[in-house]
């Protein structure tokens, strides 16, 4: 995570025009690595090592365009018209060594990395997605090293024992919901047995959510408040890197005829600066975390569809006590879901999710002027609403979250395009709704957008 401790400096002004001129950028490159079709040239093989499996022909990707207008604008951030304005080459691939020596281990490599010329932030980027090495020496074990996507758990958008981290920032401005999971560095071992199933992760290396600074989206500052932009000088100090402070998560699960049922464990961190360690230098921090928590998901009996439930105890590891009003107190956290296809390709999807901070007398008794009210429940709706038109290349859909106890909203309306077997577009949304500053949803209301994103894969 990178974030600034003083406001950007004045930069130019730039528009879409000008993000519509560097697209030719993107799409050289891919003609020039021979991904997308470019000047026709006489077709030549490429030699194949004969300890690899065609590495070469191995090569997929996307090459994307990405624009995100505000609906009204907003003064406080970098740029006021616009949230998302960037061209994107994916490139992938995956390589199996054939020699003879490591043909039981069945070795496999996998890359993927994301070169991004972003126009809010007036910079070009190159990020590894994912890079592992995985092995399966034996029918019943899997093991990966390097970096990954790490989730697991039940929820739709909601999430309760996945702990791993998440950048919500591009998910509040449009990006591919791909982008929602950030990748871990980190050693997973996956083992299958016929009466249950254990994966285990060790993650060395602490990586948090993608912080909201005020940047891009302006958000309520507790420090200051208010609600803030680039005016926002927060420090948030990580934890260092030790071999004692690993990061362990743990999920054994099992199927009980048509249901599966699962038990977690981690020990690390909370993935948000939710301590402060020193207000005068507006200091925040990431306290210890251990998580216990199980799940159930299967068909629901007697009226069709998939049911699911998931629940989860957060023990605030430096604030056990509740005593601590800069520190998260401990939480339990529920959730209830239900999913149903429909005739004419309708889906439908509702979930009721609790969160319960725990010791909450002690947390009223230490409140003080100027503190962040809190409920002791929080409680959160979902439901999602999917059609498919036009021999299933159209998708309609809404996702909304609707907050009784914070009395706030949000509204992801999208609609994708399924142009080719190659070309996707996606027109959407983000609308915000709230009664206070201080609550999720209610803070982002100054950021409504549009988006629209084109995408050529190969």
């Amino acid at each position: 995570m990178s974030f600034r401790n003083a406001p950007y400096a004045d930069h130019p002004r730039r528009g879409f025009a000008d993000g519509v001129r560097l697209i030719p950028r993107l799409w050289l490159i891919a003609v020039s690595l021979g991904l997308v079709p470019g000047p026709a040239f006489a077709a030549t093989r490429p030699e194949i090592h004969p300890h690899t499996k065609r590495f070469g022909a191995g090569v997929h990707g996307f090459v994307e365009a990405a624009y995100g207008p505000k609906f009204l604008g907003d003064e406080r951030t970098q740029k006021d018209e616009f949230s998302l304005l960037e061209q994107r080459l994916q490139l992938k691939t995956r390589w199996q060594p054939t020699a003879a020596w490591l043909a039981s281990w069945n070795p496999e490599l996998f890359y993927k990395g994301d070169l991004l010329i972003d126009e809010y932030d007036e910079a070009v980027r190159y990020e590894i997605r994912e890079a592992y090495g995985l092995v399966s020496p034996v029918p019943w074990l899997d093991a990966k090293l390097g970096r990954q996507i790490l989730t697991w758990g039940t929820g739709d958008l909601l999430f309760i024992n996945d702990v791993f981290p998440k950048d919500f920032v591009s998910f509040f401005v449009g990006r591919d919901d791909e982008y929602l999971k950030v990748p871990s560095d980190a050693a997973r071992v996956s083992i299958v047995h016929p009466w249950a199933a254990l994966d285990l992760a060790l993650i060395p290396f602490f990586t948090p959510n993608a912080a909201i600074t005020g940047d891009g989206l302006s958000f309520f500052d507790s420090l200051l408040g208010r609600v803030v932009g680039e005016e926002s000088e927060r420090l948030l100090t990580e934890p260092s890197f030790q071999p004692d402070q690993t990061e362990v998560a743990a999920r054994i699960s099992r199927n009980l005829s048509s249901y599966e049922v699962a038990g977690y464990a981690f020990r690390g961190f909370f993935k948000q600066a939710v301590g402060t360690k020193n207000q005068d230098a507006r200091e925040l921090f990431y306290p210890e975390l251990a998580v216990y928590g199980a799940s159930l998901r299967g068909p629901a009996p007697g009226v069709g569809g998939i049911a699911y439930g998931e629940i989860g105890y957060y023990d605030s590891l430096e604030d056990r006590s509740g005593k601590n009003r800069l520190i998260e107190n401990a939480l339990m956290k529920y959730l209830a879901g239900y999913e149903r296809d429909f005739p004419n390709d309708l889906r439908l999807g509702v979930q009721y999710f609790v969160e319960q901070m725990l010791d909450f007398g002690d947390f009223t008794a230490s409140f003080q002027p100027g503190d962040v009210p809190r409920d002791e429940v929080r409680q959160l709706l979902t439901l999602r609403v999917t059609r498919l038109f036009w021999l299933q290349t159209l998708e309609a859909s809404c996702f909304a979250l609707y907050s009784p106890t914070d009395d706030d909203a949000h509204l992801r309306p999208r609609l994708t395009w399924q142009a080719s077997d190659r070309w996707k577009v996606v027109v959407g949304a983000n609308l915000f709704f709230g009664t206070h500053d201080w609550t999720e949803f209610g803070q982002l209301e100054e950021n409504d957008n549009l988006y629209v994103r084109a995408r050529y894969s190969f």
